[in-house]
């Protein structure tokens, strides 16, 4: 079953500033034509991390109109209708996720803050491309699924499942 319907999808942390950031730039190049991204925060920064820019312009992605903002510019009824938010603060960090109202469908994705990397700049580079490489990877598993043919319960499983890869 095809479809040309667009997903939006929204990311949330709680700056806005590195996570959410890469998420919304990996998801546009990798789900265009089917998937939107988006990304906010609770308590934004107010700037993009400059070494999320960095690596995002080393990787070829666009980073013109990429900017720290509120979640509430995704509140109103006037803001584009998200059929996806996923979180992506890390839990495990004591950091405090925000919780979206309504009714899309969400999941968490937690990772580390890179952000929060201590050490030379090299290891906070280091902390930068893992994150992006971990959000590139639940990407790729995300726009790979048969949204529209996945009836709701096997939806969230998998996207839950993509946020809580099995350890082997």
């Amino acid at each position: 079953m095809t479809t040309d319907r667009m997903y939006n999808v929204l990311f949330l942390c709680t700056r806005n500033s590195a996570r959410s950031i890469l998420a919304e730039a990996l998801l546009n190049r990798e789900g265009a034509g089917r998937f939107r991204g988006f990304s906010a925060g609770s308590h934004p920064q107010g700037s993009v991390h400059p070494l999320a820019l960095e690596l995002l312009k080393r990787e070829g992605l666009p980073i013109e109109g990429l900017r720290s903002k509120s979640w509430n510019e995704y509140a109103s009824p006037q803001s584009p209708a998200m059929h996806f938010i996923f979180t992506v603060c890390d839990n495990a960090a004591a950091e405090i996720c925000p919780i979206w109202p309504g009714h899309p469908v969400s999941a968490h994705w937690g990772i580390p803050d890179p952000a929060a990397a201590l050490g030379s700049e090299d290891e906070r580079r280091k902390a930068f491309r893992a994150a992006f490489q971990t959000l590139h990877d639940r990407i790729t598993r995300l726009v790979a699924l048969p949204v529209a043919s996945l009836e709701p319960g096997k939806l969230n499983a998998a996207l839950r499942a993509i946020g809580h890869p099995t350890k082997t």
